[in-house]
């Protein structure tokens, strides 16, 4: 299975991460990627860049090095009723959005206001992607989320960056089968993102393709080898 895009990356603008945008998307190229997202935190994150940072978006090149670029946002989900912190302005000029909970912005809730959260956020059209829906801290009902996604149209992301090592998510591994046997049952596809804060991490998915080997994920249900597929989760193309 070949993959050709990375939809979750943060350039030096995010405040912890450690590359450039063309040190990112040079490293894409080399890596023979057609496709690389720039999702930058949200600005309540702390440390992350204000909104006049999303709304002078529309002057950076949508090539460079021979691939596709996306310019979005990683969006912090802000309650349990799945508020975002960019105002729709900004959200409809986004190339793609992804929603995330973050301990900075929410607190750990019970499974019911996760879901909450989670599910008001796929209300919102311009949200694209459920970010690292695996974290053990945030409980949720697995195949409801899936089940939402599938009624929203969204995509659920495996988040490589979730399975490394030195991640402090809880119990991802065993997460992310739960969700994606789910994903199997309802036929939802789902998004590989690598959450690259520096270039080494770039379109490195490893960890999350093992899983998928593990359980005989499908390989049309993956988003990340069919570039079609996952053009069809945004709001323009």
């Amino acid at each position: 299975m070949k993959y050709i895009l990375d939809t979750h990356t943060h350039t030096i603008a995010s405040g912890h991460a450690y590359s450039t945008i063309d040190e990112m998307a040079k490293t894409a190229a080399d890596r023979k990627l057609e496709l690389l997202g720039i999702t930058e935190h949200a600005p309540m994150m702390l440390g992350s860049c204000g909104e006049i940072y999303f709304s002078n978006l529309k002057v950076m090149p949508r090539e460079k090095f021979g691939i596709k670029l996306l310019f979005g946002v990683e969006l912090n989900i802000m309650d349990y009723q799945g508020t975002v912190d960019l105002p729709e302005r900004l959200l409809k000029q986004m190339d793609i959005c992804i929603a995330s909970m973050h301990t900075p912005c929410v607190p750990y809730g019970t499974l019911e206001q996760n879901m909450g959260a989670f599910v008001g956020a796929m209300k919102n059209p311009y949200v694209n992607v459920i970010g690292h829906p695996d974290d053990g801290k945030y409980p949720v009902d697995y195949e409801a989320l899936v089940l939402a996604a599938k009624e929203h149209h969204k995509l659920l992301e495996v988040n490589n960056n979730s399975l490394l090592p030195h991640s402090f998510r809880e119990n991802v591994r065993e997460n992310d089968i739960t969700m994606l046997e789910f994903c199997k049952k309802h036929q939802v596809p789902v998004i590989v993102g690598s959450d690259a804060h520096y270039i080494d991490y770039v379109g490195k998915h490893q960890e999350a393709y093992s899983i998928f080997e593990e359980i005989n994920f499908p390989e049309h249900l993956v988003a990340n080898a069919d570039m079609d597929l996952f053009l069809s989760f945004l709001n323009k193309k």
